[in-house]
């Protein structure tokens, strides 16, 4: 199932702030019992809880991509992508070297071949972020139907995120209050659209979404990238 877990403050330090970090991602233990993983730097910060399925060995996570010994793309994933193994024959065609069999690495050099705009060549059920440190930019993307789950909240310039809602909540900053319109949502059609949530303050990246944010950025870009077509 996997649990991921990320923070983004460009005014703030955040390896001051590793505890907190910490405590979001152990409240998805239960999601990822067999590993656990930790990045931070400067504005960024992920974590991530793992439950191997695929390449036990190889797949630990953050995942990151380094050129000439720096990183330049950060990544912490949830979910399986169905085609991984096309993805990689066409990836590897066109110059890129793998280090394990997971799908996970196929994601990340995705990412580096295509741009944000690879989500869309993706078959699966996924939730992922990716930081590059040299741009200070977050990705976050969800699959198309929103099978797996990704919450966040945003505030006076504050970007953090997961796959629970509890995850969030750990955060002592988090307000704890109904959200009034989501509950009567809830009443009414026995569960919350997108983008709301039963928590006030927090939303839901809607399904077949991404999220880009960037440092000179007023808030977070949320785009849709697949929508179901009637015929």
């Amino acid at each position: 199932m996997c649990g991921i877990a990320g923070w983004v403050d460009y005014g703030r330090d955040l390896t001051l702030a590793r505890e907190t970090v910490r405590g979001m991602t152990q409240t998805m233990a239960r999601r990822g019992p067999d590993d656990e993983g930790m990045w931070i730097e400067g504005h960024a910060a992920l974590g991530h809880r793992r439950l191997a399925v695929i390449d036990i060995a190889g797949g630990h996570q953050p995942m990151i991509a380094r050129e000439d010994g720096a990183p330049v793309a950060v990544l912490i994933y949830s979910g399986e992508v169905y085609n991984f193994r096309e993805l990689r024959a066409e990836l590897e065609g066109r110059g890129h070297t793998f280090e394990s069999h997971s799908d996970t690495e196929v994601v990340l050099h995705a990412y580096l071949e295509w741009g944000e705009a690879f989500p869309e060549r993706l078959n699966g059920m996924f939730a992922f972020a990716i930081w590059a440190p040299l741009a200070g930019r977050m990705f976050i993307a969800r699959d198309r139907l929103g099978i797996k789950p990704l919450y966040y909240r945003w505030r006076q310039g504050t970007l953090t995120f997961a796959s629970e809602l509890r995850a969030l909540l750990s955060d002592p900053d988090c307000p704890r209050r109904v959200d009034d319109a989501s509950f009567d949502q809830y009443l009414r059609l026995q569960y919350v659209p997108a983008p709301r949530t039963m928590v006030a303050g927090i939303a839901q990246l809607p399904p077949g979404s991404t999220l880009t944010l960037n440092p000179d950025a007023s808030s977070p870009s949320v785009r849709q990238y697949w929508r179901p077509h009637a015929a």
